[in-house]
C-alpha cells in the first residue's frame, strides 16, 4: 500500500456496551465531524439498552455480539469489516471535536513512516464531581508530558493503518473486559519495528463519571495487574507515560512513607523519615500539582495529593501481586496465544439479515 496517498480513507470504529446518553453524544459528535473520507462502524458488545438501534438511526454500520466479550473483540470485528485505509478507534463515552478526522489523515500523510497514532483527553472533563475531574486531568497531563515517539497505544482515540493492524493480528481478545488490550497492542507494534506517534493536539472529551469503587477497580484489576504481566513477559518497563522513572520512584517513596508512618507507633523518630518522604514526593510531582493549581485552584490541588499518593501505593501493591501471579502462572502465561483478527462468529445482526 502506498502510505503517501493524499486520499487516505478512514473507518471510525466504536465498540459499545450500554452506552446510553453518552453514546448518543459520541455519535452526534462523529456526525458533525464531516466524515467525508470514510465510514462509521459500531460494534455492539452485547448491549441491552438499544445502543445498536441508536447507532443505526445515526446511519452507522452496525454489527452485534449477543453477549459481552470485551472491546478488543468488538474492535477486531469492526476492523475486519472496515474498508478504510486508516482504522480510527473511538470509545463510546467520548466526543470528538470538528476537524479530528482531518487531523488524523493529515498526520499520516505528513509522516508516512508512522504506523499508528493516538491522542489524549482534553483538559475540560464533562463530569463535575471531584474524582472525574481529577482522574481525567491526570490522564491529560500524563499524555501531554509523554514522549511523542510513543511506546504504546491508546484505544479511546487511536488510529492505525489497516494493513499494519491486520498483519500484527489485531487486539488480544483474551481481555474480556475493558483493560489494557490497547497497551498490549502497542507493545507488539513496537516489537515489530513500527513507529507510533503521540499527537498531543489530538484531544477528545471524556464523558465518563468516575466514583471511588469504579476507579479503584479499574486501576487495580483492569490495568495494573495485567500491565504487570506484560512488563514481566516482555521484560520491558518503558520510561514513558505511567511507567516513567518518576512514577516508579514515587511508588517507592509512597511505600517508604507508609512504612515510616506505621513505624512511628513504636519509634517516634520515624515521623521525621515520613516527613522527608512526603517532601520528596511533593518535589518530584510538583509539575503535576502546579498544573492542577493552574486549572482548578488550591483546594482542588490539595484534595488531589492524597489521591495521587494512594494511586502510587495501590499501583505498587498491584505490581507485587502481579509479580507473584506471574511467577506462579509463568508457563501458562508464556504460552498464551493471541487470536489473529478474523471475521468472527455470526453476530446477532448478521443472523437477523439472513432470515
Amino acid at each position: 500500500m502506498n502510505h503517501s496517498s493524499t486520499e487516505l480513507s478512514v473507518s471510525v470504529i466504536v465498540p459499545v456496551h450500554n452506552g446510553g446518553e453518552k453514546f448518543r453524544r459520541c455519535l452526534a459528535s462523529l456526525k458533525e465531524a464531516h466524515l467525508s473520507l470514510g465510514e462509521i462502524i459500531v460494534v455492539s458488545d452485547g448491549d441491552t439498552d438499544g445502543s445498536w438501534q441508536l447507532a443505526k438511526d445515526f446511519g452507522a454500520q452496525v454489527s452485534r455480539f449477543p453477549s459481552p466479550g470485551g472491546p478488543g473483540r468488538a474492535r477486531n470485528l469492526g476492523a475486519a469489516r472496515a474498508r478504510g485505509e486508516i482504522l480510527f478507534f473511538v470509545d463510546a463515552d467520548v466526543t470528538v471535536p470538528p476537524g479530528t478526522i482531518e487531523q488524523v489523515v493529515m498526520t499520516f500523510n505528513r509522516e508516512p513512516d508512522i504506523a499508528a497514532l493516538f491522542g489524549s483527553y482534553d483538559d475540560e472533563p464533562e463530569e463535575p464531581n471531584f474524582l472525574s475531574q481529577y482522574r481525567n486531568l491526570l490522564h491529560h497531563y500524563v499524555h501531554q508530558q509523554g514522549c511523542e515517539d510513543a511506546s504504546t497505544f491508546w484505544g479511546a482515540c487511536g488510529a492505525i493503518r489497516r494493513d499494519v493492524f491486520l498483519a500484527i493480528g489485531g487486539f488480544d481478545e483474551g481481555y474480556v473486559r475493558p483493560s489494557i488490550e490497547d497497551i498490549e497492542l502497542g507493545y507488539r507494534l513496537r516489537k515489530a519495528g513500527h513507529r507510533i506517534r503521540l499527537c498531543k493536539s489530538l484531544q477528545v472529551k471524556h464523558l465518563k463519571r468516575w466514583e471511588v469503587v469504579s476507579m479503584l477497580k479499574a486501576d487495580f484489576f483492569q490495568r495494573a495487574l495485567p500491565w504487570t504481566e506484560i512488563i514481566l513477559r516482555e521484560r520491558n518497563c518503558i520510561n514513558d507515560l505511567n511507567t516513567g522513572v518518576s512514577g516508579r520512584a514515587s511508588v517507592m517513596l509512597t511505600f517508604l512513607l507508609f512504612s515510616s508512618l506505621i513505624g512511628s507507633f513504636w519509634q517516634p523518630l520515624a515521623l521525621s523519615a515520613a516527613g522527608l518522604m512526603a517532601l520528596m514526593l511533593l518535589i518530584l510531582n510538583a509539575p503535576l500539582y502546579r498544573f492542577f493549581h493552574r486549572k482548578r485552584g488550591f483546594r482542588f490541588t490539595f484534595q488531589s495529593i492524597p489521591w495521587h499518593w494512594l494511586f502510587f501505593f495501590y499501583s505498587g501493591v498491584a505490581f507485587a501481586v502481579g509479580t507473584v501471579r506471574y511467577v506462579v502462572n509463568h508457563d501458562r502465561l508464556q504460552k498464551r496465544s493471541r487470536p489473529l483478527i478474523r471475521e468472527g462468529p455470526p453476530s446477532v445482526e448478521t443472523r437477523m439479515e439472513r432470515r
